[in-house]
């Protein structure tokens, strides 16, 4: 009995994120993007008052799947992966998203001089072929930072870097000086793990090579 070939791979992020859409590109990955338009907030407060109060990491699995719905529910070519992503940085058992303001940004740094936290950042990824069968994965990374002075404080906060950023920083800019290490995956703290992506793309079928340039 022959099988239907599969149609050529073809990789669709839902999300507007420079560093996600860096990520795959260093990783030689062609994609396209499409931004979803999902209300987070009303995801959040809906998943609460039926499940109740979610940790981060299920936050962060949450929002990716919504974005990845959203996003796969309009018409795509054949062979169209929807891949979506979002980030939580849990400190102390909190969640934190972005600050998008000044003051709250500088707060936060208050809070992250000298400590430890978790970045986690979920992944959802869809076959448009066949939606009901959706793969995803959170991926955790705990990054330690290292004691920043009030000078350093202000001086991040006015260069609008921690503004758009899950937890108020990112790793791969300005703030890579205040964080002493990490545990875990680099990639994942930037907001996408690409061995994640290969891992839930092989359980759909898909080799990564099928989406290298």
């Amino acid at each position: 009995m022959s099988t239907q070939p599969r149609p050529s791979a073809r990789l669709v992020l839902a999300s507007a994120s420079w560093g996600r859409k860096k990520v795959l590109s260093d990783a030689g990955l062609e994609f396209t993007t499409q931004v979803s338009e999902v209300d987070e907030d009303a995801v959040l407060a809906q998943a609460v008052a039926q499940h109740g109060a979610q940790s981060p990491a299920q936050t962060a699995q949450l929002l990716a799947r919504a974005k990845a719905e959203d996003v796969a529910s309009g018409q795509h070519p054949a062979g169209t992966l929807v891949l979506g992503c979002d980030s939580v940085f849990e400190l102390e058992g909190v969640a934190y998203g972005k600050p998008h303001t000044e003051q709250v940004a500088r707060e936060r740094w208050q809070q992250l001089s000298g400590a430890t936290g978790v970045l986690h950042s979920g992944h959802w990824l869809i076959d448009t072929q066949q939606p009901e069968k959706p793969v995803g994965q959170v991926s955790s990374t705990v990054v330690h930072f290292s004691t920043v002075s009030d000078a350093e404080i202000e001086a991040y906060v006015a260069s609008g870097e921690p503004l758009p950023c899950a937890g108020a920083f990112t790793i791969d800019g300005l703030a890579a000086s205040f964080i002493e290490s990490i545990e875990g995956n680099f990639q994942n703290v930037v907001g996408l793990d690409v061995f994640v992506l290969r891992k839930l793309l092989a359980e759909l079928g898909v080799g990564i090579i099928d989406l290298w340039k």
